[in-house]
């Protein structure tokens, strides 16, 4: 299993100690984090789009770029590349020259986003969403196949035998969909042949054993090679030297922002209670010693069989030193353990 982290990038202030991230000192410890993730041999890095205040990362391929020349082995992807308001020329254009500068370590995890603001942004009408996205990944896809380019466009332009420059390090990039949970997703994926990413930030796990068992049906159906089939599973992750100490580190954070997007959203604030009883054996936080995140990426494991796991840890204002112990953690404790267990 390949094993590694996730950031958005978030900024703001600590709920309890007051001490502020401003979007200047997150983008420099975000680097030193990656950095750090290639040193202890974790297998890839990936970093959200935004466009709110409250995340410094409006253009995820300049972060990996800049972290490309000062790692040399750990894989450079987004976390996710918004693309329903890309261009996908510019998109596998930048990416390739990533792909280029990293010497073959750029992925792309495309998806729709979870928020909305990049539309108005860039002018793209909110009733577009589904038809937007369906129709730059295909243009995505096409590009990524072939350097000369024929395409009639509707919601993008029309092409017609025009090349694509640079072209990739990688003889084709690896493009990955990213899925919040929803049926026809999981079906584009698994038809097209590409790989899964599911995020799990709520909610019972096993409940999500539904899309994995769907993707692997539908893939084989579609006749896709099996044995090239990747699933990743993306979970809210932090993890300190015992159980209480992660949990009591990682609540102030987590909580003040679900509960900041719960108001945007019109859910009730997280409680203490509800956190705690995430962080349990079947919840969907990833929270606690070594030991015990070990034992629920395996429990994980065996309910979606997964190929790749990403740890999202810098939720809000968590300090930079916390983030860095726990990434440490999972580099050294956690993912020897996971990979001696599933080969």
């Amino acid at each position: 299993m390949q094993i590694g982290i996730c950031s958005f990038g978030d900024i703001g202030k600590h709920p309890v100690t007051g001490d502020s991230t401003d979007a200047h000192q997150r983008v420099h410890d975000l680097i030193d984090e990656i950095v750090y993730a290639d040193a202890l041999g974790l297998d890839v890095f990936a970093v959200g789009e935004h466009h709110r205040t409250d995340y410094a990362i409006s253009s995820p391929v300049t972060i990996l770029a800049a972290a490309a020349v000062k790692t040399s082995r750990i894989k450079l992807s987004t976390g996710v590349t918004v693309l329903s308001s890309e261009d996908p020329v510019r998109v596998y254009q930048q990416f390739a020259t990533l792909d280029l500068l990293s010497d073959g370590r750029a992925e792309i995890l495309a998806g729709r986003g979870s928020f909305i603001e990049s539309f108005p942004l860039f002018g793209y009408e909110l009733k577009d969403y589904d038809a937007l996205y369906e129709e730059k990944l295909a243009m995505l896809m096409k590009i990524n196949e072939s350097t000369l380019l024929n395409w009639s466009g509707h919601h993008t332009q029309s092409v017609q035998n025009r090349g694509v420059y640079p072209r990739a390090y990688q003889q084709k990039l690896p493009i990955w969909i990213a899925v919040g949970g929803t049926p026809e997703s999981v079906v584009r994926a698994a038809e097209n042949g590409l790989p899964l990413t599911l995020a799990i930030i709520g909610g019972i796990p096993a409940r999500f054993a539904a899309f994995t068992n769907l993707y692997r049906e539908v893939y084989a159906k579609a006749g896709h090679p099996v044995e090239q089939l990747q699933i990743c599973i993306n979970s809210h992750t932090y993890i300190a030297e015992d159980a209480k100490q992660a949990r009591d580190e990682f609540f102030p954070t987590y909580a003040e922002v679900m509960s900041r997007i719960g108001r945007e959203r019109g859910w009730p604030g997280m409680t203490r209670q509800q956190y705690d009883m995430a962080t349990e054996k079947e919840g969907a936080l990833l929270v606690g010693s070594p030991q015990q995140v070990i034992d629920k990426i395996l429990y994980q494991y065996e309910l979606f069989g997964h190929t790749r796991f990403l740890a999202q840890m810098t939720i809000g204002a968590l300090p930079h030193k916390q983030a860095m112990k726990s990434i440490e953690l999972l580099a050294t404790k956690v993912a020897p353990e996971v990979r001696k267990c599933i080969r």
